[in-house]
């Protein structure tokens, strides 16, 4: 009778090898599936993860899993999250070719309107032997490039050039055109009431 007495307390316990220091082989499929600790409660049975038990949806797990990098060959550089700003940057990083009519740059991807997915933001910092050579004030100095593109007055000057330059040729021909050219029909259609 002693087999068929119940157990007070927990009955069972669950294996968590998450803290355990013991090496496991590199072909088991548990020690990368608990690795990450938190999961959705659609996952969860009774508070616990129950892995499935089809090999495809395991699979999809364990990729979900790993992190979204450029690969080895770049250093593993990491999937930026792209701010309002950033897009603002890369989209005129992307149209730089028509900023400065002086510079010609490589043709590259300029035609698709996707943005990269892998980049990374620097601060170029001068040495100290061109401090009044080619350096920025702190006034010229702003936050984004398109501030800085903004504030230029050389720029300025040339946006403001190319811009009358489209309106003139695609502003219609003008007031005193469209005056000979009514004045014209007024002519032709009183004529033909003056033959009837």
């Amino acid at each position: 009778m002693a087999g068929n007495s119940a157990v007070i307390g927990l009955s069972w316990q669950p294996k968590l090898d998450l803290f355990s220091s013991a090496k496991k082989e590199k072909g088991s499929v548990d020690g990368a599936e608990s690795s990450a600790l938190y999961k959705p409660e659609s996952m969860l049975v009774d508070g616990l993860f129950v892995p499935p038990k089809d090999p495809r949806k395991m699979n999809k797990l364990l990729r979900k899993q790993v992190k979204d990098t450029a690969g080895k060959n770049w250093f593993d550089m990491p999937a930026q999250t792209i701010t309002p700003e950033l897009k603002k940057d890369l989209q005129l990083l992307k149209l730089r070719g028509v900023i400065d009519p002086k510079r010609h740059y490589k043709k590259g991807d300029t035609k698709s309107k996707s943005l990269p997915k892998y980049f990374q933001v620097g601060t170029v910092i001068e040495p100290a032997s061109e401090f009044y050579a080619s350096r920025l004030t702190k006034k010229q100095r702003k936050a984004t490039i398109a501030d800085e593109l903004l504030s230029d007055s050389n720029l300025h000057s040339y946006r403001k050039r190319k811009v009358r330059e489209i309106e003139e040729v695609n502003r219609p021909a003008g007031v005193d055109q469209w005056k000979i050219k009514k004045s014209s029909k007024r002519g032709k259609s009183n004529t033909k009431k003056q033959r009837y």
